[in-house]
């Protein structure tokens, strides 16, 4: 049995970990505002994990084996949370975003189109942190998102005093009613309704990952390996938005309705005009398996159709 703290884990896949680390044995200490009651024999801490002062004083003498921190989002906060956890654990595992590396925000190198992006493509050992900006502002977090996540894996990796580990998630589906972002819901009630679906001229592919196996891979990453620095979890297969749609459409019955978007105009969530797929070669090769994609989508999308269907009634 490890010790483990979870900061965040209140819905979607950090509520599943929680569940999953508390059946797998471990001793589970959920932190967060409390909004949210952690399942029944979860030690729950309610505090501000933006308040250092508070947060300390919430902590005490508590030590960890693992900490995985569902809810980092700037430089500010991951080094609030490095000084507070410094000879607390061990240990700590941050969830990322494959966002970080979005050509647009990123800098990247230039790679062959096509090409999976491995980790070292954005590496936070060397990555300028910025802590005097606006990180506060929720307006200017929304819109520089990627590179507050950029930063955080960055203050980890350099300041943190234990072994860090940054889980850089694809795209998460499934769920039903648990998927709050609403991007498969957006396609599931448009196709079914026949209403239009913007897309660019010549669309992209992504990847994607299951809410479960993203559970998995996070317990994996908790208490399954010592593996440290940037990891890529996303299943296996790429997609495109045409993809998506034509899953979609094998449900419903209903061929997609697309309108082409000019160059630089708004188009539909995962409909792409740049490529930053992964390679999850490193989680394989230091022992993770992967599903693929095509076949838990299908049932995937039964549920959006579900859920679409409950909220019309």
């Amino acid at each position: 049995m490890k010790e483990i703290c979870v900061i965040g884990g209140s819905r979607y896949f950090g509520k599943l970990l929680v569940q999953r680390l508390q059946a797998a044995g471990h001793h589970v200490t959920v932190i967060n505002r409390g909004s949210t009651a952690p399942p029944p024999g979860v030690e729950h801490l309610i505090v501000d994990r933006n308040d250092e002062t508070a947060l300390r004083a919430a902590l005490g003498s508590r030590t960890f084996d693992v900490v995985v921190d569902q809810v980092c989002y700037t430089p500010v906060q991951a080094a609030i949370a490095a000084r507070a956890f410094r000879g607390r654990t061990r240990r700590y595992v941050m969830t990322s975003t494959i966002e970080v590396y979005n050509p647009e925000t990123a800098g990247l190198r230039s790679l062959p189109q096509g090409t999976p992006v491995p980790e070292e493509t954005v590496d936070p050992a060397t990555w300028v942190v910025g802590s005097d900006l606006p990180w506060h502002d929720d307006a200017y977090l929304e819109a520089h998102y990627a590179e507050g996540k950029r930063q955080a894996e960055a203050v980890f990796t350099r300041e943190g005093g234990f072994a860090f580990a940054s889980v850089r998630s694809a795209h998460v589906l499934g769920g039903g009613v648990q998927e709050f972002t609403g991007r498969l819901a957006y396609y599931s009630e448009r196709i079914a309704q026949g209403t239009e679906i913007a897309v660019h001229a010549e669309p992209l592919p992504s990847v994607f990952i299951h809410y479960e196996e993203l559970a998995d891979l996070l317990l994996w990453a908790a208490t399954g390996t010592d593996l440290t620095g940037p990891v890529n979890a996303c299943s296996d297969g790429l997609l495109d938005v045409h993809d998506l749609a034509a899953v979609i459409a094998a449900r419903t019955g209903r061929d997609p309705v697309y309108r082409v978007v000019a160059a630089g105009e708004a188009a539909s969530p995962f409909s792409f005009d740049r490529h930053y797929a992964m390679s999850n070669a490193r989680a394989k090769e230091s022992g993770f398996s992967f599903s693929r994609t095509t076949d838990w989508l299908p049932g995937v999308i039964t549920e959006a159709l579900a859920v679409s269907a409950d909220t019309a009634t």
